[in-house]
């Protein structure tokens, strides 16, 4: 059934990326979005039986590098098909689709063994919810700012056709856009109240670096939010911001897993 299931995932991803491909270079009246959107969330549920295999290991639970990339892309993927019942994001969905399978399949390696069940109190699994909630979510953040940036670009240069025909207007996109900071930032301050609440010596040798750098991504978002609200910020100010933030971000996410699980164990 597992390997049923995550067959039928890549599969599934393989088809939204060609639906949605399709999607933004055909004319309006040639709009598949219905079957994008059905291919995605069979794409997703089969991505979920799979995962669920994949992160309950016989003898505990998966948190590698590997298997926390796929859970990752499964959680944006699943934010972005709610998100696309309100606002067409074809564009995102055909980055996020081929991304997932990737993960798909490199989660089937793992670079360390699982974490025993004992070691999983409620207040440490609250801080890995909420950590991999805000990570999710300021991905998707983040690849929102993407098409900001791409979009100006195309107006700036008096060029607004091709598939931007296809998408959301620039305004409602930069108000999603900081709608999904603003509650990535709830939860990124959740996952840093309980990792301080739970965590077992959160500044110690093995977590300093990342909780350093989470810290300081938390403080660049705060900035981006006030300049915002306070300031007017937008446009490319705004894309600037969020990749920055995200940047250390993502270096506080997967830089120190990657180093504990790849490179210190050779030393």
């Amino acid at each position: 059934m597992a390997a049923f299931a995550h067959w039928m995932a890549i599969a599934l991803y393989i088809a939204t990326t060609g639906v949605a491909a399709a999607t933004l270079y055909r004319q309006p009246q040639n709009d598949k979005q219905p079957l994008l959107l059905g291919l995605f969330a069979g794409a997703l549920i089969a991505h979920g039986l799979s995962l669920s295999h994949t992160l309950l290991a016989s003898d505990g639970f998966r948190f590698d590098l590997l298997a926390v990339m796929s859970l990752i892309t499964w959680t944006v993927g699943l934010l972005l098909l709610l998100l696309s019942l309100r606002h067409k994001l074809t564009l995102l969905i055909l980055v996020i689709a081929p991304l997932a399978a990737l993960a798909l399949i490199g989660a089937q390696h793992a670079w360390s063994g699982p974490t025993p069940r004992a070691e999983i109190s409620p207040g440490i699994a609250a801080h890995a919810f909420f950590s991999i909630a805000a990570y999710s979510l300021l991905t998707l953040a983040t690849l929102q700012a993407i098409y900001l940036y791409w979009l100006n670009q195309q107006l700036h240069n008096h060029r607004p056709g091709g598939i931007s025909r296809f998408l959301p207007p620039l305004q409602t996109m930069e108000s999603l856009l900081f709608g999904l900071i603003a509650f990535g930032q709830l939860l990124l301050t959740a996952a840093l109240i309980t990792g301080a609440l739970f965590v077992d010596d959160l500044f110690g040798q093995q977590l300093v670096h990342k909780t350093t750098l989470s810290i300081f991504a938390w403080i660049l978002y705060s900035i981006l939010l006030w300049g915002h609200w306070k300031r007017g910020w937008r446009g490319n100010t705004a894309v600037r911001w969020t990749l920055s933030a995200f940047a250390v971000l993502m270096l506080a996410f997967f830089g120190s897993k990657l180093a504990l699980e790849v490179f210190l164990p050779q030393q």
